[in-house]
């Protein structure tokens, strides 16, 4: 992935933000909404765009645009930056590649500690019965 040419085919755009801020959420548009072409970009390679189209495939819409707002702060650069820094941060997860779990057999001595454990409470249960001469 090169960050470079990502960041030139980010598109910014700034909104309203919704919720409480008085007269003053009525007139600036602090909120930043920023949009990126996941099938046209040129910054990462077709294996990676298969990895983010799989791994992200609920925050892409079906023309393949991934669509990221903050809404945070009230200054809109601070929006801007905090939203490119989500971007950044989500295709890093996504390119990430999980290590194989390796399979390791059930130790000894945990089976046997829970057959006694098993034991013991049927034991329990039988001493509650009443006895049968």
């Amino acid at each position: 992935m090169n960050a470079d040419i990502l960041r030139s085919e980010l598109q910014f755009k700034a909104v309203r933000s919704s919720g409480a801020g008085g007269q003053n959420v009525n007139k600036v548009a602090s909120k930043a909404v920023l949009s990126w072409d996941v099938n046209a970009s040129q910054a990462i390679t077709a294996e990676e765009r298969e990895r983010i189209l799989d791994k992200l495939a609920s925050r892409i819409s079906n023309e393949g645009v991934l669509q990221i707002s903050s809404e945070a702060d009230r200054s809109q650069l601070k929006n801007r930056t905090n939203v490119e820094k989500k971007l950044f941060r989500l295709v890093a997860q996504a390119l990430e590649i999980a290590k194989p779990r390796k399979v390791t057999a059930i130790p000894f001595s945990v089976k046997m500690e829970r057959l006694a454990n098993k034991k013991s409470k049927s034991e329990i249960k039988q001493n509650r019965r009443k006895p049968n001469f």
